[in-house]
């Protein structure tokens, strides 16, 4: 267990450059796609008018406020400047814990109509555990970290989770082969219905083309959700990322589902890109190492 720890939160680390510029870089990441999700979601919540599905917070206050009025495109706004504004002035951290709830909040708002997506849970994972780092610790390497090492947790166990859900609920004939052609089939519904026509992918092809083939491609897929939690491990944890980057990669040539905001947080978080930075430190010849670490944070 206390391997674990370490393996998550390296709070003894050296300080060097590329360590906080690498933190810095995960921070700048979740500031950013928090702010893409609080305006996409605030513009698409002005078409709504009623709760179909309560989600989250939702299911215990009213959010009818968000509906018809100006009231999405104001807590976008709140949203931008709660998490703008500490990760340029740090006696402002306090703004993450706030930025997590409007978030939430706009959530639980835009995804009231019955569709549940988990595309911004690695963002909203991520903006948590700053909001906890800057919380619990006062120094911001420490905060950083923390958030950092909370992430790769919950990624881990999030992945993981789904492989045993999908055995609890369906049991090993998940994997069966049928159920990607019926899959497949729905997707292509869904692109003939919104743009008229479709091609298989080279993928798809193949899948549809053998049983075997598709029930191997959902093997694949759902053991490497199930090996995710070895991410917890600094030395295993680039080689399960460039597996999920793959399984992410398989299921859009397969299924036509993408989420960029996985892709962009796996590459950034899944790698010891720090170790690039330093070299690149270490060469500058124009500010010393010290000094470019206190311009960090």
């Amino acid at each position: 267990m206390q391997s674990l720890f370490k393996n998550l939160f390296t709070f003894n680390r050296p300080e060097s450059f590329g360590v906080k510029l690498f933190l810095r870089i995960f921070e700048l990441f979740t500031v950013s796609y928090t702010i893409i999700y609080a305006w996409e979601w605030g513009l698409y919540i002005l078409r709504i008018s009623d709760v179909v599905l309560p989600l989250g917070l939702a299911n215990y206050i009213p959010i009818d406020i968000f509906f018809g009025n100006a009231v999405p495109l104001i807590n976008a706004g709140l949203l931008t400047l709660c998490v703008a504004i500490p990760f340029l002035y740090r006696k402002f951290s306090w703004l993450y814990i706030v930025a997590f709830l409007l978030l939430h909040l706009q959530y639980v708002a835009r995804f009231s109509l019955g569709e549940i997506p988990h595309s911004s849970n690695l963002v909203g994972f991520s903006l948590l555990g700053l909001a906890l780092g800057f919380f619990f610790f006062k120094k911001n390497y420490k905060a950083l970290t923390f958030a950092y090492g909370f992430l790769i947790f919950f990624l881990g166990l999030g992945y993981t989770s789904a492989s045993i859900s999908k055995l609890v609920g369906t049991g090993i004939t998940w994997v069966d082969g049928n159920h990607l052609w019926l899959w497949i089939a729905e997707k292509n519904t869904d692109a003939l219905s919104a743009q008229g026509s479709f091609t298989y992918s080279m993928i798809q092809e193949l899948a549809m083309q053998s049983r075997l083939i598709a029930t191997l491609i959902l093997t694949v897929g759902i053991v490497t959700e199930f090996l995710a939690f070895l991410v917890w491990w600094k030395k295993l944890r680039p080689y399960i990322i460039i597996m999920l980057i793959g399984m992410h990669i398989g299921i859009y040539y397969s299924m036509n589902i993408f989420f960029m905001s996985y892709m962009v947080e796996l590459t950034i978080v899944g790698f010891p890109w720090y170790k690039l930075f330093n070299k690149i430190g270490d060469r500058n010849m124009q500010l010393t190492n010290s000094e470019l670490v206190s311009n960090l944070l």
